[in-house]
């Protein structure tokens, strides 16, 4: 028989498994307010509490009241759709190019261009920095799926209204164009685009067909009260198919030129982000995140699609349960991206999924399909409903159990099917809300932290 004290100790490592091993609560069913799915027309305060060694900046939906950009209308959950649709094809098509056809996260080996970006439309949360000296304040898209920072700069030809003023480089001190002849330049490889007056031009152009050039540059960047120097991002000056209010994007990527590689000398190889879970409430972006508190899952890389943070989900969880559904429909792999809004799955996981949601909403009405969801309920006269719980199981035991306001979206079931069980999987945005999401790149693993925001 155990001693007590190794008894003790076994109980110990039981219940520290037991919290290491699972991001959110686990419970069957999960009580959703429909009210909160609603759009408030006031900004809650709320700041980001900074860490020490660390950068971290408030983070927001770019059509919400907390928004820094003039606020436009929300496009309607069909158009919402139709470019998220666009999107996740897209990455989707760069991932089997790169593998010869398969789409595997973990091995791809063949060239692929990265030329090509993710639609710009999709993108939904912003952050402010402030580029150049003086400081000149710059409203940002963020994207993991992208490397190239870049903000409308004067002179723009084409270039949309936006909330702040443009950036000018003949008033910051700090400004420098790389040369043509840079390691910098060459780095750039298929986004850059030559030469202009001895300067470098990249171009980025994007799946939806809408682009952006100008001129390769350096300056000072502020996050808050940190201050990067050197940061390397284009100075647009044509654009084309842009319909926005913000000032540029910032890409969090895994590539060389994102804003995640430039600043790993003084911050670490780490970020994290808390989506909120609607557009009305806040969240946050650092750089130099901790990596203790999270449930973690090995981080796949693609040295051919260095961008992309890919990881494996092996199973996933509906009210509890485990559904039946075999590990090799997962094989093709899995991306995050803050981009994509819907979560695609393979076809064999989805249509299980389904089922199972749906049995566990019997006592609610079907609704018609919305465009790319067709799991789809009619909640009318409800102020509250009742629905099962998800869980995502990733590699390394990790099981991610999802926020109400990740499973739901208006009244559809949040995930989508992949045409067939080969094609990619992606980790969309719905899903990741509320949860601090940690891409220790590092470290090699990627994590969650349930409740940050």
């Amino acid at each position: 028989m155990a001693s007590a004290p190794k008894l003790l100790l076994l109980l110990l490592f039981w219940r520290y498994h037991s919290c290491v091993a699972h991001a959110g609560d686990d419970r069957s069913y999960k009580v959703l307010s429909l009210d909160s799915l609603k759009h408030d027309a006031a900004c809650p305060e709320r700041k980001a509490v900074p860490l020490p060694g660390a950068a971290t900046v408030p983070l927001h939906h770019r059509h919400g009241p907390c928004s820094p950009a003039p606020t436009k209308k929300m496009p309607d959950l069909e158009e919402m759709l139709q470019r998220d649709r666009l999107r996740a094809a897209y990455i989707q098509r760069k991932f089997s190019a790169a593998n010869g056809g398969a789409g595997d996260v973990q091995q791809s080996e063949a060239t692929v261009s990265t030329r090509l970006g993710t639609a710009l439309s999709t993108l939904e949360y912003v952050i402010t920095v402030g580029i150049g000296s003086p400081a000149v304040t710059q409203t940002m898209l963020i994207d993991t799926g992208s490397d190239v920072s870049w903000v409308q700069c004067k002179p723009c030809s084409q270039c949309p209204s936006q909330a702040d003023p443009l950036f000018d480089p003949s008033s910051s001190s700090t400004y420098s164009p790389f040369s043509c002849s840079s390691a910098t330049c060459a780095q750039l490889e298929q986004e850059g685009s030559g030469c202009s007056r001895s300067q470098c031009q990249y171009i980025v152009t994007y799946g939806d067909g809408s682009s952006t050039t100008g001129t390769y540059s350096s300056d000072t960047l502020a996050l808050g009260s940190n201050t990067v120097r050197n940061f390397q991002f284009g100075c647009s000056q044509v654009e084309s198919g842009f319909n926005d209010q913000t000032d540029g994007l910032m890409g969090l990527g895994g590539g060389a030129q994102s804003l995640v590689s430039q600043t790993a000398g003084t911050f670490g190889r780490a970020f994290s982000y808390c989506l909120p879970p609607t557009s009305s409430s806040s969240g946050f972006l650092t750089l130099g995140a901790g990596t203790s508190g999270f449930v973690k899952t090995p981080m796949l890389r693609s040295s051919k699609v260095p961008t992309f943070y890919g990881v494996r989900l092996r199973a996933i969880r509906v009210g509890g349960r485990q559904l039946s559904i075999p590990t090799s429909v997962f094989s093709s792999g899995t991306i995050m991206d803050s981009g994509t809004v819907i979560t695609r799955l393979p076809r064999t996981a989805y249509s299980a999924l389904s089922s199972a949601f749906k049995a566990g909403m019997r006592q609610y009405p079907p609704a018609p399909p919305s465009g790319i969801l067709d799991t789809c309920f009619d909640f009318s006269g409800q102020s509250s409903v009742t629905i099962p719980t998800v869980a995502l199981v990733f590699s390394g035991g990790a099981v991610v159990n999802l926020d109400a306001n990740g499973i739901i979206l208006n009244n559809c079931l949040a995930f989508a099917g992949n045409s067939d069980d080969g094609s990619l999987g992606i980790i969309g945005n719905v899903q990741q809300r509320t949860f601090e999401v940690l891409y220790d790149v590092g470290g090699g693993a990627v994590g969650f932290r349930a409740g940050a925001c």
